[in-house]
């Protein structure tokens, strides 16, 4: 008998020794839950961002997102993360209206939240301790301002994924910076639908010399080729928010003005940073992060094209 109950201790000894490292994992995990497209280049980087913040601060990092720019499938990604009490979640914000009951959710539970990217404007009304991105309004003011300071008094703003209120705030600064006219083209995340749908705009109103797209992969780089297209390359404008190997390349070629780099790695990295040593020390920034805007024009963009097809700028 003294050996059977010596060999159950033995036996819950190794099986308390076998838990405790995934417990601990457990409790050092951190969910992130973006909006951004499988196809769209730009949230790869953030995700190397992610990818390397788990890596330095050695903590188990998932990172998630719907297959299309679906909220409701977001929102319900984000309520899974909650079941799963990690030590921290992660989130963009592009519809607070449909996502704000989630996120109230996970800061109920006690989960710390931090936002990135998208929602600068609703993270604090959330419950989110910070948030690491752009004020989207001031980058399409500045944006604009820059334009019209080109030249520019005719405009379009290519809309790839029409619903995502950051892209709206987006053209509503841009139009108040250029003060130009300026009308909202609305496309789709298919570069071959963006080209043709500027390619028809541009030719059914020739007074349209300014374009600013939305993102540099999926509209900035279709819209460029479709200036080219029309014949108009140098005449018409175009500068694009985000950053694209290709579109770096347009820059330096004179084919494109500029685009505005917000550092997506730095969104995707630092807010697991921020939340791992929240976890292992109770520390935190005490305000929001801005992470750009920064332009790239034609003088650096060759200096980031290497970086950005390596995933980093």
């Amino acid at each position: 008998m003294k050996s059977f109950v010596t060999g159950l201790a033995a036996a819950a000894a190794l099986a308390l020794a076998v838990a405790t490292p995934a417990s601990a994992q457990q409790s050092s995990r951190i969910i992130v839950v973006s909006h951004g497209q499988a196809n769209d280049p730009f949230w790869s980087v953030v995700k190397n961002g992610v990818t390397a913040g788990g890596q330095d601060m050695k903590v188990q990092v998932d990172y998630r997102a719907p297959e299309t720019f679906d909220m409701v499938a977001m929102g319900q990604l984000i309520d899974a993360a909650v079941n799963q009490k990690p030590a921290g979640l992660i989130v963009s914000i592009p519809d607070a209206s449909a996502l704000s009951a989630s996120i109230k959710k996970a800061v109920a539970a006690g989960i710390p939240v931090i936002s990135m990217n998208s929602g600068s404007d609703v993270s604090k009304s959330l419950g989110a301790l910070l948030h690491v991105g752009q004020d989207e309004v001031e980058a399409g003011r500045i944006a604009g301002a820059k334009l019209k300071e080109m030249g520019g008094k005719v405009g379009l703003c290519v809309n790839q994924e029409v619903g995502n209120v950051s892209l709206d705030l987006r053209c509503k600064g841009f139009t108040e910076g250029f003060g130009g006219k300026v009308t909202v083209l609305p496309v789709s995340n298919d570069p071959a639908d963006v080209r043709a749908k500027v390619k028809a705009a541009v030719a059914a109103d020739g007074s349209v010399d300014t374009i600013m797209a939305l993102g540099a992969g999926t509209a900035g780089e279709p819209t460029v080729a479709a200036v080219k297209d029309a014949g108009k390359t140098g005449a018409i404008r175009v500068a694009t928010f985000d950053m694209s190997a290709n579109f770096l390349k347009s820059i330096a070629a004179g084919e494109a003005a500029f685009a505005i780099d917000q550092q997506q790695y730095l969104q995707g990295y630092l807010p697991v940073v921020f939340l791992a040593l929240n976890a292992k020390y109770g520390l935190i920034p005490g305000g929001d992060v801005p992470s750009g805007p920064n332009l790239v024009t034609k003088e650096k963009a060759a200096q980031v094209v290497d970086l950005s097809a390596k995933g980093i700028r």
